[in-house]
């Protein structure tokens, strides 16, 4: 893959069993972090629900992409009290090639312009220094929930 050409797009339901395949393979929830992955995957109706975008090359080839949430339903029903960065994940072998960076930047130009203040992430502990690189602050911790998160994990926000 050539990360030199990237281009964000929407996603559409069509696009669901691609992003589950990058999400399964990532090294990022391998180990004692797999558990929260098992069994999990984006449906086509999700898709096209939550503002999910898609970082691609010359070739559609699937790079990296990120999807919020911020319909007021979903934020309720999870007791949310701003709009969440869901899912962020880049393609193992592109990390350190700006992708995450150019995905953030996109979100935080796309929530700007709907009017959002600030965005909500729960990260996996090792990303959490890459949130902050990229203009997150750290606002606490979120308790394990057992069975599939046993640890606990970085709460952020990006404040637009």
């Amino acid at each position: 893959m050539d990360a030199s050409s990237p281009h964000i797009k929407r996603a559409t339901g069509a696009d669901a069993d691609r992003v589950n395949t990058l999400i399964h393979a990532s090294s990022a929830y391998h180990g004692e972090y797999a558990p929260i992955l098992d069994g999990y995957r984006l449906s086509t109706e999700y898709l096209e629900l939550h503002p999910t975008y898609l970082a691609v090359d010359e070739d559609d080839t699937l790079m990296g992409f990120y999807s919020l949430l911020v319909d007021p339903a979903t934020l309720a029903r999870h007791d949310f009290d701003v709009p969440e960065l869901n899912l962020l994940f880049v393609d193992d072998r592109l990390q350190g090639k700006g992708i995450g960076r150019m995905l953030i930047g996109h979100m935080l130009d796309l929530a700007r312009s709907e009017g959002l203040t600030e965005i909500r992430v729960v990260s996996n502990p090792p990303a959490e220094a890459f949130y902050r690189s990229v203009g997150a602050e750290w606002t606490g911790t979120v308790p394990p929930s057992p069975p599939r998160v046993t640890w606990e994990r970085p709460e952020l926000r990006f404040r637009l």
